[in-house]
């Protein structure tokens, strides 16, 4: 591990601010900037790339922050994967760090970066030696075909690395995180998209083509107007279950506990402090899906790789990670963690008992995952009871009728962070997996995140404002 920590200070990392604390308008611009670079660079294509057979996982890429066959197609994925594995490692006991400390949170964190580096190598050459991301078939064979393998496989690691880099302007520059931004990003663009626009899915003008508009507004006046009721329902309840999906999250994300606390050098003024509900926000989400979208992606990689041939890989793809058609999976792991179109299913009489296995598998798995890693990331994101009862004394605040001691708030918090970590995500498991199966216009775990991710941009954007409006307030609170 030492030699890891050491490898890490030879990598190259996002300069920390020399102000203290940024403005609000830097920190804006910054945020901007790295945005309209994500969207640039997930525009550009791969040079080289003849056959995507990852084009059709087009909602598996929204919850990575990748376009599969542009320069971002490895997305958030290697940030991701490192920090599911390095969590679960932590949260084994098999990672030695105490991430209480100072020392600690920065050799997990330098942990992290090479995890990711290796991550980024991995990943581009799994997609492109398994067939995600190749050249052109007709060159198999040739030594032009190896060499543009190569070249994909640099391109994909370059993308992977300016994903990684551009993550930690935004953490230090911006506002919240890159991860975060990018997801909502596409997930908002997505619901653009499949809500207003006009054409098909070929790229022209709905009217007149004989093919459906994209847009569910669209399908839903055509439909009723042409009599095909299956498919107004269908765009109705996904425009409904949508705007449900977003009540909901945006209502869970408001929910708080409040301690009432006072300041100890000035009587009778005081405020309470804010514990939201869901104490951990959309990461245990965000880490369960991408972990989700890791194995269908690689059950497709596999599938590719091996074709009908025969032996232990072509086994474990067919018995183990499972099989597609088309983007639907047929058998093994990936089938029983697909979340099923139930309100289509109900409409179009297919539902079975097998489609009732996979909404009460995907549904606990997706409540499992989420408490398990919001455990995991209050020790790692430094949100426990003592972290948080040393941000209150710093703050100059104390519990009303008890003596300014951390010991006493951190005994008070206790109560609290632990059941609200836990009930926090059992609902957001239970939020996310209905949000999946209701059939939204986008994947609902992404509009869950999109919503909760945009709901906490706002707080902070708000927040900033307003110390900069009033620089005394920042004081209050702990600032400089």
């Amino acid at each position: 591990m030492n030699l890891l920590i050491k490898l890490a200070s030879y990598i190259p990392e996002v300069k920390a601010p020399e102000e203290k604390k940024l403005s609000f308008s830097s920190k804006l611009k910054w945020t901007l900037t790295i945005l309209i670079s994500f969207f640039l660079l997930s525009v550009i294509p791969l040079f080289g790339l003849g056959q995507n057979a990852l084009q059709q996982f087009e909602q598996l890429s929204i919850i990575l922050g990748a376009s599969f066959g542009s320069l971002l197609s490895l997305g958030i994925g290697p940030i991701v994967t490192a920090s599911i594995v390095l969590q679960l490692l932590a949260g084994s006991g098999l990672l030695h760090l105490d991430q209480t400390s100072h020392e600690g949170r920065v050799k997990f964190q330098a942990l992290q970066k090479v995890a990711t580096i290796f991550f980024i190598i991995f990943e581009g050459m799994i997609y492109v030696f398994m067939g995600g991301l190749a050249p052109d078939q007709a060159l198999t064979g040739s030594p032009l075909y190896f060499r543009l393998e190569l070249l994909l496989i640099a391109q994909l690691i370059i993308g992977g690395v300016l994903i990684m880099y551009m993550d930690g302007v935004v953490q230090k520059y911006g506002f919240g995180s890159g991860v975060s931004l990018f997801i909502a990003a596409g997930v908002s663009s997505e619901i653009v998209l499949r809500a207003f626009s006009p054409l098909n899915s070929l790229g022209n003008l709905a009217f007149g083509s004989g093919q459906p508009a994209v847009g569910a507004i669209f399908v839903f006046f055509s439909s009723l107007v042409s009599g095909a009721l299956n498919e107004a329902s269908l765009a109705f309840f996904a425009i409904f279950f949508t705007f449900v999906v977003f009540v909901i999250s945006v209502y869970a994300q408001a929910m708080k506990v409040e301690i009432p606390l006072s300041f100890g050098r000035v009587r009778g003024y005081g405020i309470r402090w804010p514990l939201n509900f869901l104490y951990t926000s959309n990461i245990p989400v965000i880490l369960v899906a991408a972990m989700i979208a890791n194995v269908q992606l690689w059950a497709q990689l596999l599938q590719n790789w091996v074709g009908g041939g025969s032996g232990v890989m072509a086994w474990i793809s067919q018995h183990i990670l499972g099989q597609f058609s088309g983007q639907i999976p047929i058998s093994g792991l990936v089938k029983w963690l697909f979340s099923p179109n139930v309100v289509e299913a109900f409409i179009t009489g297919s539902f079975s008992l097998t489609t009732l296995g996979q909404i009460l598998i995907y549904s606990i798995f997706m409540v499992l995952g989420a408490v398990i890693f919001s455990l995991f990331w209050v020790q790692t994101a430094n949100q426990g009871p003592e972290a948080v009862a040393r941000q209150i004394m710093a703050s100059g605040l104390q519990i009303p009728g008890f003596r300014r001691d951390e010991r006493v708030i951190e005994h008070l918090l206790q109560r609290y962070i632990f059941p609200l970590t836990v009930m926090g995500g059992i609902s957001i498991g239970i939020l996310a997996a209905s949000a999946d199966l209701l059939g939204a216009l986008s994947r609902g775990t992404g509009i869950l995140l999109a919503v909760m991710i945009i709901y906490r941009l706002y707080e902070d954007i708000a927040r900033q404002h307003m110390m900069d409006m009033y620089p005394a307030l920042r004081k209050m609170m702990g600032g400089s």
